[in-house]
Parts: structure tokens; sequence; C-alpha cells
């Protein structure tokens, strides 16, 4: 039996192994909340696209694989698609980790498309200088309305009224004012959208922002979670060039010209085969308007269209139709560029764009058409039926067969009759590797 020294030394050991446990623990714990203590930051200052929809898609998916506190997006946007729109205001409401939207830095808007996604957001924030508004949709590229197309876009405008006061509904947020932004086209400065309730909070700077929600409960898929953002690091996830390639290339009108320069490109190529330029140039412009057309909402019909423009002006080249191909295709392309975008996706290409594409490409057609009949009717200077006409001097005697020096060359050659050496000569024909010549006469000399 150990004595009352062995006890206490015995206790004393277990004490100091149980605090050394304990630390490590808490120490371990610290860690895994240092860890945690980080927002995934977004920066979007350009409009709003398909690229863009993809961006905040994997951004969120990022954020909720590695376990950030929140997700940030440095909104400044004059607003974009319809469609992408919604693609991002799905995924911030569907999002597993809360997400803050902040419209900064001082100077920047955020309209038309950009006053959905900020009513999206878990918490929505703005910086002083910055304004909001301005949600009406407009059909991109739009010039004058026809009857139907009015009621179209008044069908488009009655759709975003409505999708915008769910969101507002949703995150308690200002309905009647999301209603005017979208019919009224109404604007707000930071102050007078706190005032209002469209936002949550005014910050000067993002760790201002961080600093200012921390400790404020939000609803994330049902689930009431609380923000520990004080102190929180930064940590920013920029665009890949894959995505700001896409961002810049998902212009409408930039991807209908980048198809119309392919398809010229392709055309003077295979008019004028061994150009190669024309070619070179054409193909890298029709991949990079397919790359663009897969985030636009095509309309197949009208890719077809033009399509087959394409195969009716290709065909006239090889298959001459005095013009009847070359004008079908002409029509074709008209009809499949009015029709290239889905009209309820608020896109449609400007009338000026469409009717001077088409007279471009009418007018490469009719140029190449005439450099071709042109072609046709010049004599051949070119190859054996280019020495026809040619004048030369026999240096055998020539009837069945003998040699005559033309164009600085001797050639094999044959008569009808029969021609003396040293006579002047003319080709008059070529029959394979001979050439027909005739005596020179001496009026022709």
């Amino acid at each position: 039996m150990g004595g009352p020294e062995n006890i206490k030394e015995t206790a004393g050991r277990y004490s100091m192994k149980t605090g050394l446990l304990l630390l490590i623990s808490l120490l371990f714990q610290i860690n895994i909340l240092a860890a945690n203590n980080r927002v995934l930051v977004l920066k979007i200052d350009a409009t709003i696209n398909p690229a863009t929809a993809e961006y905040i898609k994997s951004g969120i998916e990022k954020a909720t694989r590695e376990n950030f506190q929140a997700v940030l997006i440095e909104l400044d946007t004059p607003g974009g698609l319809l469609t992408s729109t919604r693609e991002i205001v799905k995924s911030i409401l569907n999002s597993p980790v809360p997400v803050i939207v902040y419209i900064y830095p001082p100077g920047a808007h955020a309209g038309s498309a950009g006053v959905f996604i900020t009513l999206a957001a878990h918490i929505a924030a703005m910086a002083p200088g910055t304004n909001i508004g301005a949600a009406h949709p407009i059909a991109i590229g739009k010039g004058s309305k026809s009857k139907n197309e009015e009621i179209l876009l008044k069908k488009v405008e009655n759709d975003a009224v409505a999708f915008i006061e769910s969101i507002a509904k949703m995150r308690g947020r200002n309905v009647k004012w999301a209603r005017d932004a979208v019919r009224k086209s109404i604007t707000a400065t930071a102050e007078e959208a706190l005032k209002k309730k469209v936002i949550d909070v005014i910050a000067n700077s993002p760790l201002e922002l961080l600093e200012k929600i921390s400790g404020r409960s939000v609803v994330v898929r049902g689930n009431r979670v609380t923000l520990n953002t004080s102190g929180a690091t930064l940590i920013y996830f920029p665009m890949s060039m894959r995505y700001r390639i896409v961002n810049t290339l998902a212009h409408p009108e930039l991807a209908y010209i980048l198809m119309l320069i392919g398809m010229l490109g392709i055309y003077f190529e295979l008019s004028h085969p061994g150009a190669i330029l024309p070619g070179v140039v054409g193909g890298i412009a029709l991949i990079l308007a397919a790359i663009a057309f897969q985030f636009l909402p095509i309309n197949t019909g009208g890719l077809l269209l033009i399509i087959l423009a394409m195969i009716l002006i290709v065909l006239e080249l090889f298959l001459p139709t005095m013009g009847v191909l070359a004008v079908a295709g002409v029509i074709s392309f008209l009809l499949g560029s009015l029709l290239l975008f889905n009209q309820s996706s608020g896109i449609e290409l400007r009338k000026s764009v469409i009717l001077g594409s088409t007279i471009t490409l009418g007018g490469a057609i009719l140029l190449v058409s005439f450099l071709i009949y042109k072609a046709h009717r010049n004599q051949v200077k070119t190859g054996y039926e280019g020495l026809i006409g040619e004048e030369g001097e026999a240096v055998t005697d020539i009837e069945e067969r003998g040699k005559v020096f033309v164009h600085g060359e001797y050639w094999d050659a044959f008569a009808k009759e029969k021609i003396e050496k040293g006579s002047p000569v003319k080709v008059v024909g070529v029959r394979g590797m001979k050439l027909e010549v005739e005596k020179l006469k001496r009026e022709e000399g």
C-alpha cells in the first residue's frame, strides 16, 4: 500500500495529463473554429449572363464543400439576362450556406437583374454612394415594337413582377418597392433602400460589413442560423479564365457577329481554295460562336434556318443555278436571324444588326459571283492551255512530229502541213504534251 505521498504524486500526474488533454482539445477546437471562420468572396462587375450564373453556383458549391461561414457577393451590374437571373436566384435561395450580397464599391449599381439577386440574399447590403433599382425587363437589342411584341413584353413584365414579389416576401423585404422597381423602374440610394427595408445594412467595406452582421440570424433552407462573421477571413474566389471568356462571348449580338464572320470566312475559303486565312479565321469564329450559343437561349428552328442558309450558299458554288440557291440562302439567313433567340428570354437582336448582316452576306455572294464570272471569261494564262496563241520558232522540220521553241522552252510539236526548220510558228492547240502549231504567215509577222 502506498503512503499519502505516493497518492498525492499519482493524483498530480493524473491532473497534469488531464490538463494537457483539455488544453490540446481546446486548441483543436479553436483551430477548427478558426478554419471555419472564413467567408468566400465572389466578385460580379459585369452583365448577368450564363457564365455569371455558373460562377455563382460553383462558388456556393465550393463554400458548402469547404465549410465556409458564408458567401459574400460583391455586386456591380447594369443587369442582364432574365434566364440567368433566375438561375442565380435559385442557387441563392437553395444555398446551404448564408449568401450575402453587397453592392460595392462606392459608385456601384445593382440594376435590373441585380435587384432580383440583391433581394434574394440572406443579407442584403450596400456601400455608401451606391444605388439599386430600375428592374423593368427589356428585350436586349430591341428597337421599335410591334403589337405582338408589346403583348409578349407585357407578359414578361408580369412574370417578373410575380417573381420579384415572391422573393421579397420570402426574405421579408419591401414588396411594394420591389414591385415598383419592375413596373415603374424606380431606384433608391443606399440610405433610401435601408429606410424602406429593401436592404439590411450599410457598410463602408467588406470587413466592416462582416462585423455589423455578426450575431444576426438568418433562415437557411428552413433552419435558423446565427452568423459568426466577426473577424472572419475573406477568401477571394476569382472568376476562372473559362468563365471570363464565356462572360465576354455570351453577348447575343457578339455571338451573332462571330457566326456571320465564320460563315463568310468558310464561304470565301471554299470559293477560293488555298487562300487558307479566310478558312482559319472563319473556323475560329464559328467555334467561338458555338461556345457562346451554348450559354444563350437559342431557338433551334432559327439556328437550323441559318445552317440551311450556309448549305444553300455553298451549293451555289458547285451547282450554279443562276443565283437561285444563293437568294434562297440569304432569305433563310434573314428568317433564321429573326428567330435565333427565344423571345421569352427577353433577348432580340436589333433590326439594324440583322439587316446589316444580311446585306453584308448578300454583298459577299455578289462579289464572289462576279469574280468567278470574270475569271471564266478571261483567257487562261497558266498551264498548257495558256500557250495557245503564243508564237515561236521551228527548231526542226515539222509535220507529224518535230520540235519548236516557244515561251523560252523546247516543246514537241506537230502540224497539219509541213513547216520548215527556222520558220516562225504559232501555237493553235495542245494535245497531251505536244503543241499543235501552224506556220506564221508574213502579214501576221
